[in-house]
């Protein structure tokens, strides 16, 4: 024995390369969440928080484009949303760590609108992905939704509230802030980071 210790190759390939793993935790990692909504941007905030607490983070949300409808009506075109918002927003910031779209939506279901938002983080060649939990709107949001309206406006006709999309969101207007958007999109940023904490399993 040299009195060197070797490090099985198995090691690395769990847990990823401990160069670059010290360098991130020493490094204030900068992500931009493409929206400049305050909702989305504390709810991706929360997420990332949670999943690396010991890392420092700085926020920043800009204003992209979803390349998809105002207010996108399936599964398939909310999760494009999301991924557009993220692809643009690596455009506008090249420089960052990560990038994230969050983009809420409306399935139809048998006759109900039922909505939820997808989060996509990118971050270099890896992504992540994940959907928040869904619920039923009520029928006369849902009917002015169908008509053309956006989900926002639709409950600030219904609720009479003004700009509730920036605040409680439907959600929040229907539980009584029990959950809001914030506590319900915050659970799909942690699962959309998933890919980042076991990168060697991605």
């Amino acid at each position: 024995m040299d009195g060197k210790i070797t490090i099985p190759p198995p090691f690395f390939h769990r847990f990823g390369k401990f160069n670059e793993f010290c360098r991130m935790k020493n490094k204030l990692i900068e992500v931009i969440i493409a929206s400049q909504n305050p909702v989305k941007i504390e709810a991706v905030r929360a997420g990332f928080e949670q999943m690396f607490p010991a890392q420092s983070f700085d926020f920043e949300g800009v204003k992209v484009a979803s390349g998809v409808s105002e207010q996108p009506m399936t599964n398939e075109e909310t999760l494009q949303g999301a991924i557009n918002r993220a692809n643009h927003a690596q455009k506008e910031k090249p420089d960052a760590d990560f990038w994230v779209g969050v983009e809420g939506g409306i399935e139809k279901f048998k006759g109900e609108g039922e909505t939820f938002a997808w989060i996509y983080v990118l971050s270099g060649s890896l992504s992540g992905k994940a959907k928040t939990g869904s619920f039923f709107l009520p029928k006369k949001v849902f009917d002015l939704v169908e008509s053309g309206m956006e989900l926002g406006h639709a409950d600030d006709v219904v609720f009479g509230q003004s700009n509730s999309k920036q605040k409680n969101g439907a959600v929040g207007l229907l539980t009584g802030d029990v959950m809001t958007r914030k506590s319900l999109y915050m659970p799909a940023v942690i699962l959309a980071l998933i890919p980042f904490k076991n990168r060697a399993f991605y």
